[in-house]
C-alpha cells in the first residue's frame, strides 16, 4: 500500500516537474529575462553574504539562475570566430567546456553589482516568427545614470537562450574574440585550449586570456 502511494506521489511529482519545464521553454524572451533578473535581484536582496560578494554563493546563483538560459555552444562559436571551423569535434567540445567555465567566473563576479539596483526591461522589437532578438534592459540605481545591458537571444528546441551580453555597447563575446584570435594565430586551437584551462584554474583571476 505504501509502495503504491509512493509510486503515485513520484508520478505526480514528475508530471509537475515536466509541466514546469515546458512552461519555462514557452516563455518569450522578454518574460524569460524579466523572470531571471527578478530572481537574481531577490536572491541578492535576501542574502547579505551574497550581496557582499560571497564568491561561492555567487557561483551557485550563477549556476542556478543564469547558466540554464545560456547557449554556450553558440556563444563559444561566436567568440572563437573563424577558427571554430578549424577545430575538430573534440576540440569544439573542449572549447565549449572551457568557455563555459570562463563565463561562469565572469557572471559570478558581476553578481554583487546587482545589489541595490532595479531592472527595467524595454519592449523587444520582434515578429512572431523571429528566431533571434535583442532584449534591452536598463539597470537603475538612485543618483546614477542607468546602465544599458542587452541580451542577444536565439530560439532553440529548449526555448529562448542567451548567447551574448552587451553592456553599454560592449559585447562580451566579441571582447573575447579579439583575445582568442591573437592566441590562435600564435599557438593554434590547442594553444587556446591550454590558455583557457590556465585561466580557469582556481589560482587564476577572472576574465582575460592574456599572459
Amino acid at each position: 500500500m505504501i509502495r503504491g502511494a509512493t509510486g503515485r506521489f513520484l508520478a505526480l511529482w514528475l508530471f509537475i516537474l515536466q509541466a514546469f519545464l515546458v512552461q519555462a521553454q514557452q516563455l518569450g524572451p522578454e518574460e524569460l529575462v524579466r523572470k531571471m533578473t527578478e530572481e537574481i535581484l531577490e536572491a541578492i536582496k535576501s542574502d547579505q553574504q551574497l550581496a557582499a560578494g560571497d564568491r561561492q554563493k555567487a557561483l551557485k546563483l550563477a549556476e542556478e539562475k543564469i547558466l540554464p538560459h545560456v547557449d554556450f555552444e553558440e556563444a563559444t562559436r561566436l567568440a572563437v570566430g573563424r577558427s571554430w571551423n578549424q577545430a575538430s569535434p573534440q576540440q569544439k567540445k573542449q572549447l565549449v567546456q572551457e568557455f563555459r567555465s570562463m563565463l561562469v567566473r565572469t557572471y559570478s563576479s558581476a553578481v554583487s553589482a546587482y545589489h541595490g539596483q532595479t531592472m527595467k526591461v524595454l519592449p523587444a522589437r520582434m515578429k512572431p516568427d523571429d528566431t533571434e532578438v535583442t532584449v534591452r534592459n536598463q539597470y537603475i540605481r538612485p543618483g546614477a545614470k542607468p546602465v544599458a545591458l542587452d541580451y542577444a537571444m536565439r530560439k532553440t528546441d529548449a526555448g529562448w537562450k542567451i548567447y551574448d551580453i552587451v553592456v553599454e555597447g560592449i559585447s562580451l563575446v566579441l571582447t573575447y574574440r579579439s583575445e582568442f584570435d591573437v592566441v590562435v594565430k600564435q599557438d593554434g586551437i590547442d594553444g587556446l585550449l591550454k590558455r583557457m584551462a590556465t585561466k580557469n584554474s582556481p589560482a587564476a583571476g577572472v576574465g582575460s586570456t592574456s599572459k
